[in-house]
């Protein structure tokens, strides 16, 4: 939407303007996705989970089976790895979601405070012709 390092002349159209009526912002539409937040949160921190997970069952397997061990390690870390790159993944298509609704959304309103603009503008034509 807006960048909070935006100076405010650039955000509401002028300073101490106030944007038409139809182009105000909906609390719904600032942040609507907390809940996708939190769960491309989880499945990160359930990636790290894994990844610690794999190297406590590294350091258990080789201080108890030595060298015998590094086999059955390489299948078992293979599939954790890619295991925790898919929630990761899956974290990163959230968070990736969760931005193009968020410029969605602001086309919308753009397009919105364009149709007030034209219809402002059709008024003044037809005001102006009588």
């Amino acid at each position: 939407m807006s960048n909070p390092e935006t100076p405010p002349e650039r955000r509401s159209g002028g300073a101490g303007e106030e944007p038409p009526r139809v182009a105000r912002v909906r609390d719904d539409d600032l942040e609507p996705h907390a809940g996708l937040r939190y769960i491309a949160r989880l499945f990160k921190l359930l990636a790290l989970l894994l990844i610690l997970l794999l190297v406590a069952e590294i350091i258990i397997n080789v201080v108890r089976q030595g060298g015998d061990a590094v086999p059955l390690l390489l299948v078992e870390a293979t599939r954790l790895i890619v295991f925790a790159g898919l929630l990761w993944g899956a974290a990163d298509l959230a968070l990736m979601l969760i931005e193009s609704n968020h410029d969605l959304r602001a086309t919308r309103i753009l397009v919105g405070r364009l149709n007030g603009s034209m219809q402002r503008l059709e008024e003044e034509v037809r005001r102006g012709r009588e």
